[in-house]
């Protein structure tokens, strides 16, 4: 892949996002399937979700790539996005595959995550990420991501009185 571009902060992760979904000119009730890990990975994806609040799509989280624990994604008036309901079916047309699911200790694989992709040949496959995880992962070798978001969080500074 080629760098496009380079940004700062959390809008620098969350406008190319939505400006590609804008781009790709989603028909209305596309689903934007996010796969990554509870808890960690799924901030994030809230934080991408409220970005593209105002597209006319359904938003999906599923759990590592465990699809029968799937929900949606919908705004809370408010509070943000919420994870919610399960939805009715798995079909994206946009599948963002989040960079915790290629952590150490996270047992699910590269391959594993290929295949999923493969099942869904007509969804557009997005990745996320922080620190290079998928490129440290062995992950980019593996997955052709038509977008890759690779921020980084360094350096860390913390205060105490």
């Amino acid at each position: 892949m080629e760098v496009k571009e380079q940004l700062k902060g959390v809008p620098g992760m969350l406008r190319p996002f939505k400006e590609y979904l804008v781009k790709a000119g989603l028909p209305e009730g596309t689903q934007i399937v996010y796969y990554g890990c509870p808890g960690t990975c799924t901030p994030f994806i809230e934080l991408l979700a409220f970005a593209t609040r105002d597209l006319p799509v359904e938003q999906v989280f599923v759990p590592f790539l465990n699809e029968e624990q799937a929900r949606v994604i919908t705004p809370a008036a408010g509070i943000g996005m919420q994870i919610g309901d399960r939805p009715e079916a798995i079909d994206p047309g946009v599948v963002v595959v989040m960079g915790g699911l290629a952590m150490p200790n996270v047992e699910v694989s590269a391959d594993e995550t290929a295949a999923l992709l493969a099942k869904y040949s007509q969804a557009v496959p997005v990745g996320i990420c922080f620190m290079s995880m998928f490129e440290k992962a062995g992950w980019t070798d593996k997955i052709g991501f038509d977008l890759l978001i690779d921020a980084t969080l360094d350096p860390v500074t913390v205060y105490s009185a």
